[in-house]
């Protein structure tokens, strides 16, 4: 009896050690690891700088462990990239731009505090400025194609005055104006060496970060298939150039609800199109059978 109740205690102890030993193994945190090189647009980020390390790691950090947002922006970016990788391509655009997308609006049509609108995060007096439409019916800040087509400008623009994608970035957020005056007042033409303000300073390496996960999203402990990514849905488009009284009825006709409409088209702002200017506009009608789950994933 006796010998029988040593082997248990020793039993007993031996599972109480590998319960532990697999609760360590589970409550173990695995930390980001800083790449050994890492480039922007082909411009190679300093790694060997502390500072520029450290900005780094911190966006690394919330990036990988805020799980439930970085898991929709890898999802999102499944349905959206297809869209602005070629436009990027044939503006002459860098890549690596369509992170600054992710990352500006999580690639949802949010409105910020100060008005910026859609999922390049316009302000309306620049919308306009380069091209987009933004009234009471037409917002084409919401309008990706267009959108990205405007933002491909406004960075190149930026290009031309820096000669650096880095920095044309970087003024995406704070604005060319703002770039050039604290260019002239520090004295230093990079980026990583300028003192700017907190939203600005952390701004390329949010896009750093984001890339960082997205391309490899294993090493940062994110296990994402196939069918978890969002698919991109099949559309076909009718261009219009005369009022819609009624676009309810009008997706109706087309075989859709006026719910489908607005959402692949929320560039449309109200119920109607009276289109006064006579404007040729460009509508999106989902394919129907492309909106269900066995269509992508069987």
């Amino acid at each position: 009896m006796r010998n029988y109740l040593k082997i248990l205690l020793v039993v007993s102890c031996l599972g109480f050690s590998n319960i532990s030993n697999a609760q360590e193994n589970v409550n173990k945190t695995v930390l980001p690891k800083i790449p050994q090189q890492l480039f922007f647009c082909n411009e190679a980020v300093p790694l060997e700088r502390l500072d520029v390390r450290e900005s780094l790691d911190r966006e690394l950090l919330v990036n990988t462990f805020w799980h439930s947002q970085t898991y929709l922006l890898i999802k999102r970016a499944n349905r959206y990239f297809p869209v602005i990788e070629p436009i990027l391509k044939e503006q002459g655009v860098p890549d690596d731009f369509k992170y600054l997308a992710l990352i500006e609006s999580g690639f949802t049509n949010i409105v910020s505090p100060a008005g910026a609108a859609g999922f390049w995060q316009f302000l309306k007096t620049t919308g306009e400025k380069y091209g987009l439409i933004v009234d009471d019916e037409v917002d084409e800040r919401y309008n990706l194609e267009k959108a990205t087509i405007a933002a491909c400008n406004y960075l190149k623009n930026s290009y031309s005055l820096y000669k650096n994608w880095t920095l044309a970035a970087a003024a995406f957020n704070m604005g060319d104006n703002g770039m050039l005056n604290q260019i002239k007042t520090q004295k230093v033409s990079n980026y990583y060496d300028l003192y700017l303000n907190t939203e600005t300073a952390r701004y390329v390496y949010r896009i750093l970060a984001i890339k960082i996960i997205y391309e490899n999203p294993a090493a940062s402990g994110f296990t994402i298939e196939k069918e978890d990514l969002y698919p991109r849905v099949r559309t076909s488009t009718i261009t219009v150039d005369s009022a819609i009284s009624d676009l309810a009825q009008f997706a109706l006709d087309k075989g859709i609800t006026y719910k489908m409409l607005k959402e692949y088209n929320p560039w449309l702002r109200k119920n109607s199109l009276t289109n006064k200017s006579k404007n040729k506009f460009i509508i999106s009608i989902p394919d129907t059978n492309d909106l269900y789950y066995k269509a992508h994933f069987k």
